[in-house]
């Protein structure tokens, strides 16, 4: 469980993100959602970028 939560951790921190911004949009917060919706793309480019500085 810890090697699978080590490798997937900017998946599942991008979906939680993801649901995050969702929900500020139904419940009609969207200017907020809007603002929070670029996060999981920025984990997700942030972690490959990191990944591949590691490996080098």
């Amino acid at each position: 469980m810890k090697e699978f939560i080590l490798k997937w951790y900017p998946v599942i921190l991008a979906f939680i993100c993801l649901l995050y911004s969702v929900g500020l949009g139904i419940t009609g917060r969207t200017e907020e959602a809007q603002y929070s919706a670029h996060w999981p793309g920025t984990i997700l480019l942030f972690a490959i970028a990191i990944r591949q500085r590691r490996k080098s």
